[in-house]
Parts: structure tokens; C-alpha cells; sequence
């Protein structure tokens, strides 16, 4: 039997492969490998709860694999030259992957694919990620869009996902070339237990996600339009670590979802496919606008004023201990889980940008490297959007009160106390805002932080100003053209 190598990376499932289908379809025995390549990544290495969750997702994609008559080959190197040592040593007549979207991986992938085909082999590509590539969605003059919502009605327009379908029982082995090494040998896992407390409130693998997804059905989805802006409570589908390591497809989610129409309001439906459509449109962003991991879509803001806090401020914000509540507890459950609900991802990323006034990007490589489902496109456009340097992005002069959301979105303070126990004692009106009340504050919780990092209104203004300046500047500078 002719042999392909199937080579595995953010796609980490049997059913709904396209690559492993083009295997089986093909006839070939399958070599499935992984191989770790961070240096072709980038700038943009796996963060350590990144490389966490990908060490348990990969051996639980070995386990699927031998119950299919099969099993993963890990390898450590340089992704090119180990792929082309493999199929030698195998005798493969093919090598197939899915695609990924970042711009050093798409450089890097385009060259292993011209080489792999001048020694001869079959190399195929394939899409294993996405409801919708990011060229295949074009504005009026055939361009990229940089707006949602007329993203969102092209997307809609063209709305046809593929159809799911399972792996079959038995994928077939060979046994020829190298055998690989451990999975340990790959040092994915922290050195220390930092990662300890998030396995209890995940379970990273495909059989993982396809709970997830049960869970949210029989839950959040009934509730999701005004849930998923509450963390205090389980309103949102926690799927996102697995979608970014491909452990389900998109257009299986989405046939999953749109199977509840009839039991489940359309309105809930119709909100969630939307946010599935913001992931897409996150990569069409990186695709077209490379650059973007790194510097301001908004090219005006290359001379924005900045702040330059001292190091102790930054680390105050990265260890949740800036006095402000909703900030602290935000950052507590993302070191404590790997995670942080989405609302209140915004509420710490505009308290770090607008409030402090420190560059998007020093949060976004902080959540690169804590957060579970770390996504170059997601992150990037996610810090960008709130700091109002991105595409479609809220004003620069919108300034997120971090109180004033947290009595909306976590009214009876519980999100506040369950990641801040501390302050459970403190009665609800002044556990968004315990400074107002230095005494009961002192007396109930003298561990916390007597007053904020910054005074809330006099960080506003001067966030404000900075944005004014760069206004009249450029102003300025319309007018002597």
C-alpha cells in the first residue's frame, strides 16, 4: 500500500479532517506525526498554557489514534526538514496537511510545500479550520474587508458549511520510518504545577469538546444573548481553547447549533453563529493585515502617547492587584484557569490601555502566554478592538468605567467573590468599589489594595487627552498639506 504522512498541528481530531480524509480516500496507510517547531511560529511561540493544553490534547489524540488501529509520532525539529527525513525513511509517496493562518506559519508551510513537491512527493493542503477562508471573502472592489458587519452579511450570503462526517473505525498503519520520541521529550508541560488548577475545569481532546458543546446546548444557549455577557454566571460555550486546537470543526458546531432551532429561540441561535463569524473575521484580519500581531491597524496611532509605567505597575495588572475588583478577579481566573470570560477580558484589557495607558501589545503577549486558547488572530484583534487601534475597533475615547460594568454585568458581586474571596465579606453596593469605604475595607479585607492603581476618573481624562493630542496633530497636519 502506498503511504502518506498526515501531518498534525491545530487540528488535533479524527472526525471532520480533511487531510486525514484525503488519506483514506486516497488509499494510503498513515504516518500521522507531530512535530514541535516553535521557532516557525514565529515571533509568536506557544505560551506555557498554550503548550499545557496542546500536551493533553496531543495525548489524547494518540489515544483516539490507537483505538483506530493506529498511533501519533511526535518529533522535535525544524518542521521542513523533519517532514522530509520521515517520508524518506517511510517511503511516502504523500504528505498532507491542514492550514493555518498565521503569517509566519502560512510562509513557512508555503515553502515546505515547494520543496516537499520537488522531491516528488504528492503535498495537499486543505482547510480544517475555518467556515470561511480568508480570501474567500472579498468587499464590492474585490478587497479585504476591515468592518464586521458588512463582513458578516457577505459571510451570511455565502453560508453553506460542509457537512460533518466521522473518521472510520480502523485508519491504516504502517510501520515503516522513524518511531519518533515521548511525548515528554517534547517539555511542553510547565516545569512547575503552575498549570495544576485548570484540569478541573477542562478536558482538552476531541471527546473534550464534544462535552463542551453538549453542556452549552443543554444550558447556555437557551439563555445566551444576555448570558454571555455574565460571569457570574455559565453563560457562554467555553469552546474556544478547542476550536483554536481544532479538537472540533467549526461547521460541526454550527450543525449542532442549528439543529435547536424549534427548541432553542432563534435569537440565541443567531447571536452565538455570530460570534463564531467574529472568530473569522479575526483571521481574515491577520491574513490580509499581517503586520497587525505586532503594530496598530490605525497607522495614526504609531505616535500616540503612550505611558511608560515603572515595572511594578505592569506586574500589579498581570497579578490581578490593581485595587479595582472586577480587573483583579479577571486576572486571578485567568491565572487560575487559563481562561477569563470574554466581557471581562475587555473590562481588564481597557482598564490596562485607556486607564494606565500601557500599549496594547504588552497585554496581549501576557495573554498570549496564560491564557488556553490563545489565538494570534483572536488576540490581536481582540486588544486592538479595545484599545481602539484596530479594525472596526470602539473609539479610542470610549472608556470601559470598570464599576459601572461590573454592577451590570456581575449586579450581586459573585464573579467578584469567587476570584477574589477576600472580599466576600464586603457587603455588594461597595464590592465593585471597596475603596469607598477605607474603614469596612481595612477591617474586612486588609490583604487587598487600599485604593486603585489609578484614580478611575483621572486616568479617563488623561487617557482622553492623550487621544485629543494625537487628534489635533493630525489635524495639524491636514492643514499644511
Amino acid at each position: 500500500m502506498p503511504v502518506a504522512l498526515v501531518w498534525f498541528r491545530n487540528d488535533l481530531r479524527l472526525d471532520d479532517n480533511p487531510a486525514l480524509q484525503a488519506a483514506l480516500e486516497g488509499g494510503f496507510d498513515v504516518v500521522p506525526v507531530y512535530i514541535h517547531d516553535p521557532d516557525g511560529e514565529g515571533a509568536w511561540a506557544p505560551g506555557a498554557a498554550s503548550n499545557a493544553w496542546r500536551a493533553r490534547s496531543l495525548q489524547a489524540l494518540d489515544d483516539d489514534l490507537r483505538a483506530h488501529g493506529n498511533a501519533l509520532r511526535y518529533f522535535l525539529g525544524h518542521a521542513g526538514p523533519t517532514l522530509a527525513g520521515i517520508a524518506a525513511a517511510a517511503g511516502a509517496d504523500a504528505v498532507f496537511w491542514n492550514r493555518r493562518y498565521e503569517p509566519a506559519v502560512e510562509d513557512r508551510d508555503a515553502r515546505i510545500k515547494r520543496d516537499l513537491r520537488e522531491q516528488g512527493l504528492q503535498v495537499e493542503s486543505f482547510n480544517g479550520a475555518l467556515l470561511f477562508e480568508p480570501w474567500t471573502l472579498k468587499t464590492g472592489k474585490g478587497g479585504p474587508y476591515k468592518v464586521f458587519t458588512p463582513f458578516y452579511r457577505a459571510a451570511l450570503a455565502r453560508w453553506a458549511p460542509t457537512a460533518p462526517y466521522d473518521a472510520p473505525e480502523r485508519i491504516p498503519h504502517s510501520n515503516d520510518g522513524p518511531e519518533g520520541v515521548g511525548l515528554d521529550h517534547l517539555k511542553l508541560t510547565p516545569h512547575t504545577d503552575w498549570d495544576g488548577g485548570f484540569w478541573a475545569h477542562w478536558t482538552p481532546g476531541e471527546a473534550g469538546a464534544r462535552e463542551a458543546l453538549e453542556v452549552f446546548v443543554d444550558g447556555g444557549l437557551h439563555g445566551y444573548v444576555e448570558g454571555r455577557d455574565r460571569p457570574d454566571r455559565t453563560g457562554t460555550s467555553r469552546l474556544s481553547p478547542h476550536l483554536h486546537f481544532g479538537e472540533i470543526a467549526p461547521w460541526r458546531v454550527v450543525q449542532v447549533i442549528e439543529a435547536q432551532r424549534g427548541s432553542v429561540p432563534d435569537a440565541q441561535i443567531d447571536a452565538f453563529l455570530r460570534q463564531l463569524v467574529w472568530r473569522e473575521f479575526a483571521t481574515h484580519l491577520l491574513h490580509h493585515f499581517p503586520h497587525t500581531s505586532e503594530s496598530d491597524l490605525d497607522e495614526r496611532f504609531a505616535t500616540f502617547d503612550w505611558a511608560k509605567p515603572p515595572r511594578n505597575i505592569v506586574d500589579r495588572w498581570r497579578r490581578g492587584r490593581t485595587g479595582v475588583p472586577i480587573v483583579d478577579a479577571g486576572l486571578h481566573e485567568l491565572w487560575s484557569t487559563g481562561w477569563m470570560h470574554n466581557r471581562v477580558r475587555m473590562i481588564v484589557a481597557s482598564y490596562l490601555c485607556k486607564h494606565l495607558r500601557v500599549h496594547w501589545r504588552v497585554g496581549a503577549e501576557w495573554f498570549w502566554d496564560t491564557l488556553v486558547d490563545a489565538d494570534l488572530a483572536n488576540n490581536t484583534m481582540g486588544w486592538q478592538w479595545v484599545a481602539g487601534t484596530g479594525a472596526d475597533a470602539a473609539p479610542y475615547f470610549r472608556v470601559f468605567n470598570p464599576v459601572t460594568q461590573a454592577e451590570r454585568f456581575d449586579p450581586r458581586g459573585e464573579y467578584v467573590a469567587r476570584w477574589l474571596p477576600e472580599l466576600a465579606g464586603i457587603p455588594v453596593p461597595l464590592r465593585h468599589a471597596p475603596w469607598r469605604d477605607p474603614a469596612l475595607l481595612a477591617r474586612v479585607a486588609p490583604s487587598y489594595s487600599k485604593t486603585p492603581l489609578v484614580d478611575l476618573a483621572r486616568g479617563r481624562d488623561d487617557a482622553l487627552l492623550a487621544y485629543r493630542k494625537l487628534r489635533d496633530a493630525r489635524h495639524g497636519d491636514d492643514e499644511h498639506r
